[in-house]
């Protein structure tokens, strides 16, 4: 399980390594045209089912750190799904991997 820190609170946002590695890439993506956006995700039900946003913009601090040694496949799909949610008004809204997926 990856953990993306935020903030200089360093506030803890638990993902699974895999999608952590998406997000990573969308999210540096997005900050590397120095776009600001919302980020908002759905928590399991251990850690209370509620909806969370947080806003990311060029000088958010954030940590991307992974539990697993070996990096994970890229699946462009996925890649362009979260893409395109974040260029929506409603900013990026993860989403799990799609199932016709190869994991390419």
């Amino acid at each position: 399980m990856g953990t993306l820190l935020y903030g200089a609170s360093a506030t803890e946002i638990s993902f699974d390594d895999r999608a952590l590695a998406h997000l990573q890439i969308v999210i540096t993506a997005k900050l590397r045209r120095r776009e600001g956006f919302v980020f908002s995700w759905t928590s399991a039900p251990g850690a209370g089912s509620g909806r969370s946003s947080i806003w990311l913009d060029p000088s958010s601090t954030l940590f991307f750190r992974y539990f697993g040694s070996r990096p994970p496949v890229i699946n462009r799909e996925w890649i362009e799904v979260l893409a395109a949610s974040s260029n929506n008004p409603a900013g990026l809204v993860f989403s799990a991997e799609p199932e016709s997926s190869t994991g390419s």
